[in-house]
């Protein structure tokens, strides 16, 4: 399966308009369609609709309740889930549950964090790590209706829930059973990671976050069976796993989870030119339970922080704050010889931390006008594709899309630089595909369903390097291995010959899947070109 992810009314206009447009999504190979946040959000700003009002309502300028109901069945008649944005972490402060706390029901203020003065906030503080230091620092906010300091992680006007509160977890059972009689077949738990406040903790990834998520998917088995869940953790690797459950808690809380470690290895690589970090921090997470799946993506509408454990990378010898200050550089354009056409997001003064808004084409040199830009582009589709799990293309990567630079126009986005990678569905370029990204992509598309070696449910193992410029990713199958190796360099690389023989792939019967040949061998070894992948397997003689 491909999914795809979207903004509806920068897709399309209208859920209607959107239905419109299931035939191109089914050409593209689609079978899943993550639609960014469209339930009633507050009035901008709303962190991109992250700020919900209403979850039982779509926002008015995309259509109805009726219209996301005809949009779940148009889907489906394409063979098409439909993924919708469940906000559990906050809602906003115009909520009617905010509103009755404020108007000072006390069973209302129990749904949020509240506290009369700044003794606790203060002490929380003291180990929380701020998430938008430049334009909302702090994690509590004073409200003067509410004559206290409610918890805000994310913005000012987006309330921290209680989880703690039982009531709290039979109100979002309540919702999610709601949207999936309207045909959403996917929850995307946003912001789950910071669901439980713990003192002295980054209150993040709390055990009870997987309690929780258990009691949830629970409640939807029995009532909803066939939804799925899908954990948004962007989370270090050390924590990730645990979203797709660990011990007692394996195959029960999320169905889902992104692979945002992939997704940061691949544009580390890409920069770097070396495989050696990506490797071994691959390699460090377990393979998830059989019933689950990484989703896996190079863009999405996010912000790219540069999640590298510092244990990581000190294994392969590398500074992790030099690397990661390396990245940031590179990505923003500001490193000598760079390509990449990106802005800083969130500069953290105390840390150092930069992160990094920009779409995929214009991250990877197309903007620039480099000439390894489309080549880039299509290695790391080509990576994400043969990892395993379930690759979503970001709205416009199929196009080679670049930056909005119109982005600050739309007063409601001027403060906000990640709109940079959200522009509008160019549809006029839709069949002319001048660099020829989204033939090359259809190709990796098609060549990836013909492989049984390539479904999510076939384990994936990433080998150490014998070249530091190739990247090497084997899935074993019944009908036999497939090697995926990477060249991320711009350099004539190789694929050794002990690799394919300790695959058992040195017989006259090896073709690449991706070029559709048999590789010539020199001294048994295979070539690879600059930004290119190869992957290898017995065709037969």
């Amino acid at each position: 399966m491909l999914g795809y992810a979207a903004y509806a009314d920068r897709f399309a206009g209208t859920l209607a308009d959107v239905g419109t447009r299931a035939s191109y999504l089914r050409e593209l190979g689609v079978g899943y369609l993550h639609l960014m946040p469209l339930l009633t959000p507050r009035p901008a700003p709303n962190d991109g609709g992250y700020a919900v009002m209403d979850y039982r309502f779509v926002r008015p300028d995309l259509g109805t309740t009726d219209d996301l109901r005809d949009l779940a069945t148009v889907l489906r008649s394409h063979g098409i889930s439909l993924c919708l944005d469940l906000v559990l972490n906050h809602v906003a402060r115009e909520h009617e549950w905010a509103v009755a706390a404020r108007a000072g029901d006390p069973e209302k203020r129990a749904y949020f964090h509240v506290h009369d003065d700044r003794t606790m906030p203060d002490a929380y503080e003291a180990t929380l790590p701020e998430v938008f230091p430049d334009f909302a620092p702090g994690s509590f906010t004073w409200d003067d209706e509410l004559a206290g300091w409610v918890w805000t992680t994310f913005n000012d006007y987006q309330w921290d829930v209680d989880w703690s509160n039982p009531a709290v977890l039979c109100e979002y059972a309540a919702i999610i059973l709601e949207l999936a009689n309207l045909g959403v077949e996917v929850f995307r738990l946003d912001a789950i990671a910071f669901l439980w406040k713990r003192l002295g903790t980054d209150c993040q990834n709390q055990p009870e976050v997987h309690e929780l998520t258990r009691a949830l998917r629970t409640v939807a088995r029995i009532a909803a069976p066939a939804v799925l869940f899908k954990a948004e953790a962007i989370v270090g690797p050390a924590d990730l796993p645990a979203y797709l459950g660990v011990g007692p808690h394996a195959g029960r809380v999320s169905d889902l989870a992104y692979h945002n470690g992939l997704m940061v290895q691949v544009w580390s690589m890409l920069a770097s030119r070396d495989v050696r970090l990506a490797s071994y921090a691959l390699q460090q997470l377990p393979q998830p339970p059989s019933t689950t799946s990484w989703v896996t993506y190079v863009r999405c509408h996010d912000d790219i922080g540069w999640a590298v454990a510092d244990e990581d990378a000190r294994a392969v010898g590398i500074d992790p704050v030099a690397h990661r200050r390396f990245l940031s550089d590179w990505y923003s354009g500001s490193f000598p010889g760079s390509w990449a056409r990106g802005l800083v997001f969130q500069h953290n003064e105390l840390t150092g931390d930069r992160r990094i808004s920009g779409s995929l084409a214009s991250l990877a040199g197309l903007e620039a006008g480099d000439a390894g830009a489309v080549p880039r582009i299509l290695l790391a589709h080509a990576i994400v594709l043969s990892f395993g799990g379930l690759p979503v293309i970001w709205m416009g990567d199929e196009l080679g899309l670049p930056n909005d630079l119109g982005w600050a126009d739309d007063p409601a986005h001027a403060g906000d630089n990640r709109w940079v990678h959200r522009p509008r569905m160019a549809w006029a370029e839709a069949g002319s595909d001048p660099h020829g990204i989204t033939t090359g992509l259809r190709h990796l598309v098609d060549v990836r369903r013909s492989l049984p070696q390539l479904h999510a449910a076939v384990p994936t193992e990433v080998w150490d390097p014998r070249d530091p410029r190739v990247l090497l990713v084997v899935r074993r199958h019944d009908d036999g291995p497939l090697l995926a190796a990477v060249n991320v360099s711009d350099e004539e690389a190789w694929v050794d010959a002990d690799v394919l023989h300790w695959l058992g792939l040195h017989t006259p019967g090896l073709r690449d899947a991706v070029s559709g040949t048999a590789p010539a061998l020199v001294a048994g070894a295979v070539r690879l070109a600059p930004w290119a992948a190869a992957w290898l397997y017995d065709g037969g003689a």
